[in-house]
C-alpha cells in the first residue's frame, strides 16, 4: 500500500523564521513511515513557498512526489467557506483505497482547517488517519509523529465502552428489568436510538396500563444525561385541559385578566423551556385545545390569558395516547395535522398478553418495590409461586389493565401476606377477585364497543351474540387485512380443514350483523 499524506502548506511553520522545524518538510524524515505522495494545499498567493518547500522534499526524499493543489481562500478562519472548498477536493478527489492508504496531516493550517479535516474524515468523506508532526524533542534529535485512525471498530476496548453504554441506556429506558420479549427489546432499542438523536415529538401509544408514564420519565432521563435538553419534564393529563382554568394553568394568564391579586400565572408550557413537556392522554384533548398546543409546538410561542404579546418556550415533546388517533382523526375527533406533527416518531408498546415470557422477571421487579414499599420483605410459597405463574402467564388471562393489574395484584398480596410469605390459599382467593374483576369490566366494555360499531342495534343482541362479537372487532382493529383477521380468529379450526377460506368465513360471520370489513377494520 503507499502512503498518501494531503495536508495544507504551513505559511508560518513552514517558512521555518522562528525555528528551523518545518513541519511538511519532516514528513520524509522518518525511516518508518515513508510518504510515496504528498499533496500540498495552498493559496496562489504563497506560490513561492510552496515550490521551495516541494523543491525541498524532493531533494531530500527522491521517491516521495510531490504535488501542489491550488486552493484559495477568502478568510481561511470562515468555517463555511473553508468546509465546503475542502469537501469539495474531496469529492473530486478519487480515492483508491486498495492501492493507497490516506493520511491527513492536521498540524498545519488554522484551527478552523484542522476541524474541517476531522469532521471529514469521521464522516469517512475522506477516508484517512489522522497524522500530527511535532519539532524534535531534547531526548530525540528526530522530529515526531503521531497516527490516530478514527475508525473506532478498530479499537476493541472503546468499541467495547460505547456498546456498554448502549445497553445500559437501553436497561435505562427498560426500568433495569431484564426483559427477553424479542419485540419489546427491538422497540426499546430503536426508542434509545430516537431519543438519543433526535429533537422531534416521540408519540407512545398503546392501551391503559402498558407504561407509557414510565417510559416517557426514562426517555427523559435518557435526554437529560446525553444533554439533549437542559430543562425538567413537565407532565400534563391532557383530560383536564378541557376547561377556561385549565388552559390558563397550561399557556399562564395575566393578572389583567382576572383583575386579582394573586392571580398572575407562568403556565406549564413556559415551565419546561429547554426541558421536555408530557402530554399524557392527548386523545381526550379537545380540538380547541389541540389547535392553540399545536402553535404552541410548532412555533414555540403562545399568548397567556389577558395578554397581547406572545411569550416563548422550547420544549421538547412526548405525547401519550391509548386509543388510535388515526381513527380518532378519521372520525373529525383529533386534528390531522397536530397527529402529523405527534407522529415522527411513533412507537407502540405491547399489552402484557403479548409479553407473557416477560411475567416471571416482573414478578421478581414488583417483589422488591413492594419491599422497598413495605420496609419488608415478601416472598411466595413454592406452590403459590407455580400458581400464580400459571394464571398469569395463561393465554386465557385478558389483563386488560396490563402492568397496572398485574403491579396492583402482587402490591395486594405483599400488604396482606402473613410473616411475608404469600400462600396458595392468598394466591387463589386473589386470581378470583381478578376475575370477578375483570368480567365485570368486560362487559361493559363489549357493550360499548360493539354499540360503537353497530348504533341502538346493539341493544337487540344475545349477551353471547354480544361477547362473540366484541372479540371478533377487537381482533379486525388490531389486525392489517381481513385475511389476517380471519387467520388469527380461526387458528386453531383451520389447522383441521383441508381447505382454508378464512376472509371468507370472516365476511360471511360480519354479513350477519350487517357490517363489512370497512366498518370494523384500522382507520
Amino acid at each position: 500500500m503507499r502512503n498518501v499524506v494531503l495536508g495544507f502548506l504551513g505559511t508560518t511553520l513552514d517558512m521555518g523564521r522562528k525555528r528551523k522545524w518545518r513541519p511538511s518538510i519532516s514528513l520524509v524524515m522518518h525511516e518508518d513511515f515513508h510518504v510515496d505522495r504528498l499533496e500540498l494545499l495552498y493559496d496562489e498567493n504563497f506560490h513561492r513557498l510552496a515550490h521551495q518547500v516541494k523543491q525541498e522534499i524532493e531533494a531530500l526524499s527522491p521517491d516521495t512526489e510531490v504535488l501542489l493543489q491550488t486552493l484559495n481562500l477568502s478568510d481561511p478562519w470562515d468555517f463555511q467557506e473553508v468546509y465546503g472548498k475542502l469537501f469539495d477536493f474531496a469529492r473530486n478527489y478519487g480515492f483508491d483505497e486498495d492501492r493507497e492508504q490516506y493520511h491527513i496531516h492536521l498540524t498545519t493550517g488554522t484551527h478552523v482547517a484542522q476541524i474541517c479535516w476531522f469532521l471529514l474524515a469521521e464522516s469517512r468523506h475522506i477516508p484517512a488517519r489522522l497524522i500530527q508532526t511535532g519539532p524534535p524533542r531534547s531526548d530525540d534529535p528526530q522530529p515526531s509523529y503521531g497516527i490516530i485512525d478514527l475508525d473506532l471498530s478498530r479499537y476493541n476496548l472503546l468499541q467495547h465502552r460505547f456498546d456498554q453504554l448502549s445497553r445500559e441506556y437501553g436497561d435505562q429506558l427498560k426500568g433495569g428489568i431484564d426483559t427477553r420479549n424479542p419485540a419489546y427489546n427491538a422497540l426499546i432499542d430503536r426508542i434509545e436510538l430516537v431519543a438519543g438523536n433526535s429533537d422531534e415529538p416521540i408519540l407512545l401509544l398503546g392501551e391503559t396500563g402498558t407504561g407509557k408514564t414510565e417510559l416517557a420519565e426514562r426517555i427523559y432521563n435518557l435526554k437529560l444525561d446525553r444533554r439533549r435538553v437542559k430543562g425538567r419534564m413537565v407532565h400534563i393529563n391532557c383530560a383536564t385541559l378541557n376547561s377556561a382554568d385549565a388552559m390558563a394553568s397550561l399557556f399562564g394568564q395575566r393578572r389583567s385578566y382576572t383583575g386579582q391579586a394573586g392571580s398572575e400565572r407562568g403556565g406549564l408550557l413556559r415551565e419546561a423551556d429547554g426541558g421536555v413537556l408530557f402530554l399524557d392522554e392527548i386523545d381526550e384533548l379537545d380540538l380547541k385545545g389541540q389547535a392553540i398546543l399545536l402553535h404552541a409546538i410548532e412555533t414555540g410561542r403562545f399568548y397567556p390569558l389577558g395578554s397581547d404579546h406572545e411569550v416563548s418556550s422550547r420544549f421538547q415533546v412526548i405525547a401519550g395516547a391509548n386509543r388510535d388517533l388515526r381513527s380518532l382523526s378519521a372520525d373529525g375527533l383529533f386534528r390531522p395535522d397536530l397527529l402529523a406533527r405527534l407522529s415522527m416518531w411513533r412507537f407502540t408498546l405491547p399489552p402484557l398478553r403479548e409479553r407473557r415470557e416477560d411475567i416471571e422477571i416482573n414478578l421478581a421487579y414488583e417483589l422488591a418495590r413492594s419491599e422497598g414499599n413495605l420496609g419488608s420483605q415478601t416472598g411466595f410459597n413454592a406452590d403459590a409461586r407455580a400458581a400464580y405463574l400459571r394464571f398469569a402467564s395463561d393465554p386465557a388471562t385478558p389483563w386488560p389493565g396490563n402492568f397496572r393489574d398485574f403491579g396492583a395484584s402482587i402490591r395486594r398480596l405483599c400488604t396482606l401476606a402473613p410473616r411475608g410469605r404469600i400462600t396458595r390459599a392468598m394466591v387463589d382467593e386473589e386470581i378470583a377477585t381478578l376475575q370477578r374483576h375483570w368480567h365485570g369490566s368486560t362487559k361493559d366494555s363489549d357493550a360499548r364497543l360493539v354499540a360503537s360499531v353497530l348504533g341502538e342495534a346493539a341493544q337487540d343482541l344475545d349477551p353471547f351474540d354480544l361477547v362473540q362479537l366484541a372479540e371478533v372487532i377487537r381482533c379486525c382493529r388490531q389486525s392489517a387485512s381481513l385475511s389476517a383477521a380471519g387467520r388469527a380468529l380461526f387458528a386453531v379450526s383451520r389447522a383441521k380443514r383441508t381447505s382454508t377460506n378464512d376472509a371468507d368465513r370472516l365476511r360471511k360471520y360480519l354479513a350477519r350483523f350487517d357490517l363489512d370489513w370497512d366498518r370494523v377494520s384500522p382507520v
